[in-house]
């Protein structure tokens, strides 16, 4: 690879994923930081992160870092690195927009000897299928000739302090046995727990894939045993509890399953599979499970409204929680939407409350505002959805207070004991 004078470093995209590696880079190399969300590059200018994946002091540590959404900035940069979500539609199919988009934007500045570094996560075969064939038709190069790729798969975990990019092995591939190495060369300047070289592109894509695959099926075991411990009227927390006890038990808990990976990445695997013939039986099975969570619980709390004599029709519920996992301010794909969508069907009337997440994103991408404050003595049903560490200290005796006389606490996440909760999952 070029001496590291030499290498401009371009980021596509400053999300959770774009900015810890945009940041990381800027401390080492010239590195040009690039979205196409001028309120998010004006954001970043200003030394602030509204994802919270970066503080303050750390992105003035980027003293080589600058950001744009000015694509003609990017001609400098000999290394692109493509970091834009890849999610699902409403098919489930994997939408590559945000991917051929960055990828042609790319063919309009690249130049020959550069390399192109997709972080996305992907199916097997879509970097070197679907994206370089955009980069060589916008600009007349030619790959592994007048242009190189690398893929390294990005394993960031959104509001995990302890596991963060530096932290966190990082998979490494190249389009040639060359690139391979300058591209694991690269990161291994940034990454202290090292990288790993894998053999192809391909290999690195799959390895990403079945990452999540792998969780979510865990987490869909856990699932269904937990609607088949609720028939049982066995306490799941405890079943857990006690299989734990075993030294190769693994530590997977009952829960929404959202977020820009674990209920996403699966559908890529399963998209390509059925594209060679063949039917993911399994994966698709847990994909079910998972996905049918929210009204599962929709229908527990309506079930034991009934049972309560709470008039459901026309009730009010308070969901604490709105972000996809706790004290993080993601709302990518979470699954409490599905939750509230299910009570809408009966009627029944939801606030939501999360001091994490941002009131005007919520109602962007969902069409409602989180409530900023709670009331006492207010609602029919109180949902713990999410754990956030402020409803954990906020403790069980507060929660109850929102509710009415007559009401009914559902812990999705055991936050508390089974004796200050009327349903579990």
């Amino acid at each position: 690879m070029n001496s590291a004078s030499t290498q401009i470093i371009a980021i596509i995209g400053l999300g959770y994923v774009g900015l810890p590696l945009a940041v990381e880079f800027g401390k080492l190399y010239p590195t040009i930081g690039f979205d196409i969300n001028p309120e998010r590059v004006e954001e970043l200018r200003a030394g602030h992160d509204h994802t919270l994946e970066v503080e303050p002091e750390n992105l003035r540590t980027a003293t080589q870092l600058s950001y744009t959404n000015n694509l003609t900035d990017l001609r400098k940069a000999n290394i692109y690195i493509v970091t834009v979500p890849t999610p699902i539609n409403d098919h489930q199919h994997p939408d590559l927009t945000p991917l051929l988009q960055a990828s042609e934007s790319i063919g309009q500045v690249i130049s020959k000897g550069d390399i192109v570094i997709y972080e996305s996560t992907v199916y097997p075969g879509a970097t070197e299928e679907d994206c370089i064939p955009v980069i060589e038709r916008v600009s007349g190069l030619t790959f592994n000739q007048d242009f190189f790729a690398g893929y390294s798969p990005e394993r960031i975990n959104p509001g995990d302090k302890q596991h963060h990019l530096t932290t966190i092995r990082k998979v490494t591939a190249g389009s040639t046995p060359e690139i391979a190495t300058k591209v694991d060369e690269l990161y291994a300047n940034i990454i202290t727990a090292g990288t790993y070289k894998t053999s192809s592109i391909r290999i690195a894509e799959a390895a990403k894939v079945i990452e999540n695959t792998q969780r979510d099926l865990n987490i869909a075991l856990i699932n269904e045993l937990a609607m088949l411990f609720n028939r049982m009227n066995i306490d799941t927390e405890e079943v857990l509890l006690a299989a734990g006890t075993k030294w190769n038990f693994l530590p997977f808990r009952p829960g929404l399953v959202g977020g820009h990976c674990i209920g996403v990445d699966p559908y890529y695997l399963t998209y390509k599979a059925e594209s060679v013939g063949y039917h993911p039986d399994i994966i698709l099975a847990g994909r079910r499970i998972n996905d049918a969570m929210g009204a599962y619980v929709a229908t527990q709390l309506i079930k034991k409204m009934v049972k309560e004599r709470i008039h459901a029709e026309g009730a009010k519920v308070l969901i604490l929680g709105l972000a996809f996992k706790e004290n993080c301010p993601d709302l990518r794909n979470t699954r409490v939407i599905d939750i509230i969508k299910e009570l809408s069907e009966y009627h029944i009337a939801t606030d939501v409350y999360d001091p994490w997440v941002s009131a005007d994103e919520a109602e962007r991408e969902y069409g409602f505002r989180p409530v900023s404050h709670l009331q006492d003595d207010y609602y029919d049903a109180i949902i713990i959805a999410v754990a956030h560490d402020q409803f954990k200290a906020m403790g069980a005796k507060t929660i109850h207070s929102f509710g009415r006389k007559s009401h009914i606490v559902y812990d999705l996440k055991h936050l508390f004991p089974a004796t200050d909760s009327d349903l579990r999952l």
